[in-house]
């Protein structure tokens, strides 16, 4: 939900940015918009619905931090809704990826607001709620500022604003409590002065939220507002928060923080911590969703996990002595398993073995069934117009499965397929969000999660019971908790879920068997932090997650049926109907009536610049980007000037005009072009010389799905080029280019440690006119990155370039990118190969040197030991160089790696080695 910036990539760096993933236009969206009071609602077709209940929320919403802010936003918000999370993933309005968990983004730059639906009408409302106190925090402070005559450069820290808009945008509930909860008990709630450590998690934007309430409770909800009021008066956010409160950080964190401890610590009498009553099967990393399977004597628990990066489907035996866990289907490096959804989706196991499970396969979600006895993928399904699958379930007899799905308009509800006979039956259709639908062991009844009870709009989930038919609705349980995740025990006896009952996720159980006015709730864990997604182990035990020490563990308990028969028991109400709600709308007499979305342009970036070279003289230019609102459609304009004296200026005059298109599956971009002025090339074979030259290009990118695509490119450019001691050279210049790439790479602190990288490029330049210029180039990059360990991997390259022709370029190489130990850009030809091959590990996770006004921290220091060997040349070879050392890497706030190298070279085609030692700094991640 952080602000985004856009930066543009200089061509020249080309030759090492020329990888990456793929964000991919699936969808040809046709946008509407909605004009409000106070917003321009963007939406496409089949979700205005969703789009005008948006609206209510946003307009109440505005009135409300108006209020709060004692600020008006003076010109209308922008906010663009998608109806799902995979559509929002399409967005252009960020250059970036968008991964899983994120609910929205306020980009600062248009003020833009962009939000998915998730399915749930009080989670829409939420981040609505959430990333308007964003849009009225920087107005707010930008007013301030500018009203007391101060440079608009400064933000309250990250934990502030996102604390802030979590506090005046929901209530504290039981998702927000555990993660505070588990962090006090197991003592890593960081101070306010130490929150720059859990920056951009969701630990830190729920005790930022906390720490607004404190400061509300305990100090006055004025306080909050004068924290911005106060802001012009030091360009130190602890001054402004000293001058607000009265203490400083260190005053208030010794306040703020007993008072967590005093809330906390006494919960622990009466609740265990899982790690003490459970037995381990998996601990590290992210596990979540297990189902497990009993066959032929022998039990697997299939769950989603993330061990090492990839989100990915295991299985671990919970019999063993020394549970491990087994890489089943891989995932996040193909199309067919791009993504899975660990947060939201369940998997399932039919009688014969076959695994239900679902992943992201291109612009929707696919139902997967995969054989576990053969370990083979059996069949993919998609479905037409619906986008968004969860919690697959299969019936007894396994030939039907029931599921969850988010369709275009933005609402989730259950449908059953027939397996055999690919028909699909829809069993709800509303505005409520279904969710975990389970079938019971003898086929007459699914069981589900939602939020069509009174409670809903406040974010309550009660249990129901359909038949198959969807017409008989029932409730199972009902009440103002949370009650999810059901799942039937072998016997269709009892039915166990997670509730929220006391204020802390919880599993509970339901004897289904009993008549309903006999029916009670027995508690089967008493954690005092959350446990979800239980599933009956078949042998008198249960298989569920839970949240320790910030992760998500895999934990098994037995003796179910002893425990239940001595369990808290509670009663239980069920009313007769269903009592739903209907969700406000924004009707016509308080909007505008919609209309077709036209190309709406603003100002991106705007910039210009004087630099002097000891050379070439004085040079002045200016940049202008622009692009739509929707981010579709962008332009670049570029002009400077080389002339040295006045009469030079035509001739000097430099100006590109270029056009991106975004917005469908093949990205493309055209553009003209007019350069002139001298020139000092290390890649030209003239290195000095004075070229003039215009022209247009056009290129195209067709991603054939995240990790691969294939670029195609043409260039016509008019050259007459000096070359001061020969004879002028005329061109017109015909360029074509073809480029398969690859990247299906998992990047660490400094660098990709595990997958594959790719580049295949075939391009030929030729004199159209002269026939004084004709070459062809060949590229090809290989990059295999072995994981070693959860943190370490060996890492390998190699790579030929080739230019053959007349006036063919050159390539360079020499470095801390490359060819490490020798002087950068040194090594020059037309032709050129490269190996490399490097270990990688950790050396220093955390540093921090503490002086008396304050700490300076660095994190993530990473080692490596490294081999390169390689040679450049025109027409004859020369000979090989190499390196041989060690390095050390140091990422910088996210945002750059700084590289400091020892080693020595490699001379002489590789026979002699250096005398003494190279010593390279320099920055750039690793290969």
């Amino acid at each position: 939900m952080a602000a985004v910036v856009c930066c543009v990539t200089a061509a020249a760096d080309a030759q090492f940015y020329y990888f990456g993933r793929n964000k991919v236009q699936y969808t040809d969206f046709e946008w509407q918009v909605l004009k409000t009071e106070h917003f321009h609602i963007y939406y496409y077709q089949g979700m205005e619905d969703l789009a005008r209940r948006g609206a209510a929320v946003a307009e109440e919403a505005y009135h409300v931090l108006e209020q709060r802010f004692n600020h008006s936003i003076t010109h209308p918000i922008p906010l663009i809704f998608y109806s799902s999370h995979l559509h929002f993933q399409q967005t252009n309005t960020t250059p970036g990826f968008i991964p899983e968990g994120v609910g929205g983004f306020f980009e600062f730059l248009k003020g833009r607001v962009v939000i998915p639906s998730d399915g749930s009408t009080m989670q829409f409302a939420h981040v609505i709620r959430h990333e308007l106190v964003h849009v009225f925090s920087m107005s707010k402070f930008n007013r301030v500022l500018l009203d007391h005559r101060k440079p608009v450069d400064r933000l309250a820290p990250l934990w502030f604003t996102e604390g802030l808009a979590e506090y005046w945008s929901t209530e504290w509930d039981t998702q927000a409590d555990l993660i505070v909860r588990d962090a006090v008990l197991q003592n890593y709630v960081p101070g306010t002065d130490l929150m720059y450590r859990i920056a951009g998690t969701y630990l830190m934007y729920k005790l930022g939220q906390n720490v607004c309430q404190f400061i509300a409770s305990h100090y006055g909800e004025e306080k909050l507002l004068l924290l911005f009021e106060n802001s012009w008066v030091s360009r130190t956010w602890e001054e402004t928060f000293k001058a607000t409160l009265g203490v400083d950080f260190e005053e208030f964190d010794k306040v703020w923080l007993y008072d967590l401890r005093k809330r906390y610590y006494p919960l622990l009498a009466g609740q265990d911590i899982p790690s003490q009553v459970t037995t381990t099967l998996i601990a590290n990393g992210f596990n979540a969703k297990p189902v497990v399977d009993v066959r032929d004597g022998r039990r697997w628990v299939y769950f989603i996990g993330n061990v090492l990066g990839y989100t990915s489907i295991y299985r671990v035996n919970p019999d063993a002595e020394d549970p491990e866990a087994e890489l089943v289907v891989k995932g996040e490096q193909t199309h067919e398993f791009e993504a899975f959804h660990p947060f939201q989706s369940k998997i399932s196991i039919s009688k014969d073995g076959l695994l239900a499970f679902v992943s992201k396969s291109g612009e929707t979600d696919a139902l997967h069934l995969y054989d576990t006895k053969s370990e083979s993928l059996l069949e993919t399904l998609r479905f037409r117009d619906l986008v968004v699958i969860g919690s697959p379930s299969w019936s007894p007899d396994g030939s039907r499965i029931v599921f969850s799905s988010i369709d275009k308009s933005g609402n989730n509800d259950l449908y059953i397929l027939r397996v055999q006979e690919r028909s699909l039956t829809r069993l709800t259709n509303d505005v409520y969000d279904e969710r975990d639908p389970a079938w019971s062991p003898d086929g007459r009844l699914i069981a589900f999660s939602s939020d069509r009870t009174p409670y809903g709009p406040t974010g309550k989930y009660n249990l129901f019971s359909v038949d198959t038919t969807g017409v008989d609705i029932r409730y199972l349980v009902y009440g103002n908790a949370s009650y999810v995740s059901p799942t039937w025990s072998p016997d269709g006896r009892r039915l166990a879920f997670t509730a929220d009952i006391d204020g802390v996720q919880n599993i509970w159980t339901l004897d289904v068997s009993l008549p309903e006015d006999q029916r009670s709730l027995r508690r089967l864990s008493a954690f005092v932090t959350a446990a979800s997604d239980p599933a009956w182990g078949g042998r008198d035990d249960m298989v569920f997650t839970v949240y320790e020490r910030g992760s998500f563990q895999l934990r098994r308990m037995g003796e179910v049926d002893a425990r239940l028969d001595t369990a808290e028991v509670r009663p239980i109400l069920a009313p007769d109907r269903i009592d739903g709600w209907e969700p406000k709308r924004l009707d016509g007499a308080m909007a505008q009536e919609p209309y077709r979305y036209a190309k709406d342009y603003s100002l991106d970036i705007a910039q210009s610049q004087i630099s002097t070279d000891p050379v070439f003289g004085t040079v002045g230019g200016a940049a202008l980007a622009i692009s739509d609102l929707l981010g579709n459609d962008q332009y670049y304009f570029f002009i400077y000037n080389t002339a040295q004296v006045q009469n030079e200026l035509l001739d000097n005059f430099n100006v590109a005009i270029s056009r991106i298109s975004l917005g469908s599956r093949v990205n493309h971009a055209y553009g003209i072009f007019r350069f002139a002025g001298n020139r000092y090339d290390l890649t030209d074979p003239d290195l000095f010389y004075y070229e003039r030259s215009f022209g247009g290009y056009f290129v195209l990118s067709y991603p054939l799905s995240r990790f691969q695509r294939v670029e195609a490119g043409v260039t016509v450019s008019n050259s007459d080029k000096d070359i001061y001691i020969n004879a002028p050279r005329r061109a017109l210049l015909l360029s074509n280019s073809l480029s398969y790439i690859w990247d299906t790479s998992l990047w660490g602190p400094s660098g990709p440690v595990d997958g594959r990288r790719m580049k295949l490029t075939l391009a030929y330049t030729d004199d159209i006119q002269y026939a004084n210029v004709s070459y062809y180039s060949l590229i090809a990059d290989y990059r295999h990155y072995l994981r070693l360990t959860t943190r370490s991997a060996w890492a390998v390259r190699g790579h030929l370039w080739y230019n053959e022709g007349i006036e063919a370029r050159r390539f360079f190489m020499g470095g801390s990118w490359d060819l490490r130990g020798w002087p950068r850009w040194s090594i020059r030809g037309k032709k050129l190969w490269l190996a490399s091959q490097e270990l990688r590990f950790p050396f220093i996770d955390e540093f921090i040197v503490r002086f008396p006004f304050g700490g300076l921290g660095l994190g993530s220091v990473r080692g490596a030991l490294f081999t390169d060997v390689g040679g450049a040349w025109d027409d004859f070879y020369r000979d090989s160089k190499g390196a041989v050392g060690a390095g050390i890497r140091l990422n910088f706030g996210g945002v750059i790696v700084l590289r400091y190298d020892i080693g020595k070279r490699i001379e002489q085609d590789l026979t002699k080695l250096q005398r003494g030692l190279f010593y390279q700094f320099f920055f750039g991640w690793d290969f």
